[in-house]
């Protein structure tokens, strides 16, 4: 087998599923999540980044688009979020009330799935609406300016866009008394598929593209023209999309200045993109919901 076909087909099975064995068995004997799952989450986005630049996409992607460092600076900071929530999570799961209906009998495979349903639709709700009200789409711009699309983008969010886009599911998860191991493993994993999904890796998920939202239809969410650019909204799973009518596919690839916003005045520096959805020029200026 050709090495390019293998990784095309699959080096999303073989790593993200290496991922998954690790993480669902480490959490059905019992271990802490963190730093382990931490550690974990970082070598799935390592292994991205590497095989990006085996088989890239687009090769012009790969080029330092004078983004690098502040999207590493993202990564750093959404990641520290990450781990934060979980190990909040740990302390307040047992302080707060919650119901009874979690089905904690059931193989943790099965409970870390049905979590991941559960923050997923909160993600797909919030990632619309993020379309949709101004002043959250000022926070989510952010994601959206970059021009190109590679394994930090996925980490690539304004941290209040991030805690609003993930805190409802969160929210409802802990309500129902999800452990905060399972919640951590989904967190996990949710980060390892983010990196795929927004990967400049040329590789397809075959006949699983319809139900997983992998590269290949998620490109299409970041089409630069914003009308264009509302379909796909699901983080993971894309039956959210094929539910409400938002699911697009078409065969023709996205070319390399296909993806990123008509706004031309988002600032290159972390800290300017922190205080862009506060500017005037984020009242006024660029492609936004009306």
């Amino acid at each position: 087998m050709r090495l390019n076909t293998l990784l095309r087909y699959g080096a999303y099975p073989l790593v993200f599923g290496g991922i998954t064995t690790f993480v669902l068995i480490w959490t059905t004997l019992g271990g802490a999540p963190w730093p382990a799952f931490l550690l974990t989450a970082l070598v799935g986005m390592f292994v991205v980044a590497v095989l990006e630049r085996i088989q890239p996409f687009q090769t012009d992607w790969n080029q330092d688009h004078h983004d690098t460092v502040t999207d590493a600076i993202h990564v750093l900071v959404n990641l520290i979020l990450m781990a934060g929530t979980a190990y909040g999570l740990h302390l307040l799961i047992g302080r707060v009330p919650t119901t009874a209906l979690w089905p904690k009998s059931w193989p943790i495979a099965l409970q870390v799935v049905l979590a991941g349903a559960i923050i997923d639709l909160g993600l797909y709700a919030m990632h619309r609406l993020s379309h949709q009200v101004p002043w959250l789409w000022r926070l989510h711009a952010i994601h959206h300016s970059a021009e190109r699309l590679y394994w930090m983008n996925g980490d690539r969010r304004h941290p209040l866009s991030a805690l609003l886009l993930a805190g409802p599911g969160l929210v409802a998860a802990v309500l129902l008394g999800a452990p905060a191991g399972v919640i951590s493993a989904w967190l996990t994993l949710l980060t390892v598929h983010l990196a795929f999904q927004h990967a400049n890796l040329d590789y397809s998920l075959g006949p699983l593209r319809r139900w997983i939202g992998g590269a290949e239809l998620h490109r299409w969410h970041h089409r630069r023209d914003y009308v264009d650019a509302q379909v796909n909204f699901g983080e993971f799973w894309l039956v959210w999309d094929w539910a409400f009518g938002t699911r697009f596919d078409q065969p023709t690839p996205l070319g390399p200045e296909d993806v990123g916003l008509d706004e031309t005045r988002f600032p290159a520096s972390y800290v300017g993109q922190l205080r862009w959805p506060f500017s005037q020029t984020a009242e006024t200026g660029g492609a936004s919901p009306t």
